[in-house]
């Protein structure tokens, strides 16, 4: 059987978004934040834990520090203390500070607005920066983890051996118009 074309994957992802949007009306980052800098962090606390639990945690951590100034000036303990129960803690709070000092020290405490910059922030990765510039600073990108990854693959609309491979097919193929909110809507 022949590779599907291009023209027919991009209306085949087509009527799969405008069918996600129905379904799924008001998709949007569950994360609770107030600032590009709450985002980032949350995000970072994310892996390998729920939304849920994230929420928890960011809320009191916000109320106390709610700025990447706070968190240069805590001392890691007290970061892992906070962060605790969203597991994998040591290597989340060396993320965290280190992405603060960083931040205040490159960028005078605003995070960057472009993907280049925000991946060279410790603890930042292409999943993390794309998951911010698009819901913070609306950038049409796509934000791919394992769900994504995965359906991009079994769909055979976005398949690749890397994730990176994946976002690269997954921007070919969805309309620009839903770019904002594809990658909720496919996790979904």
């Amino acid at each position: 059987m022949p590779p599907e074309s291009i023209s027919n994957q991009r209306k085949r992802m087509a009527k799969i978004v405008i069918l996600l949007k129905r379904e799924y009306p008001d998709s949007r980052c569950s994360l609770i934040y107030e600032s590009p800098f709450q985002l980032l962090v949350s995000t970072i606390l994310s892996a390998q834990c729920t939304d849920e639990r994230v929420n928890k945690v960011a809320h009191k951590l916000f109320a106390k520090y709610p700025s990447a100034k706070d968190f240069e000036k805590l001392q890691l303990d007290t970061i892992k203390k906070a962060i605790y129960s969203t597991g994998f803690y040591n290597n989340k709070a060396k993320s965290i500070k280190g992405m603060a000092k960083a931040v205040i020290a490159r960028h005078e405490g605003k995070l960057p607005e472009n993907l280049e910059d925000m991946i060279k922030l410790p603890g930042v990765g292409r999943k993390t920066a794309n998951v911010v510039l698009n819901i913070w600073f609306r950038h049409p990108t796509i934000a791919v983890d394992t769900h994504l990854f995965r359906v991009g693959n079994r769909t055979g609309l976005a398949p690749g051996k890397t994730p990176l491979e994946v976002e690269k097919a997954l921007q070919r193929v969805v309309p620009e118009r839903f770019m904002l909110h594809a990658h909720h809507w496919l996790i979904l």
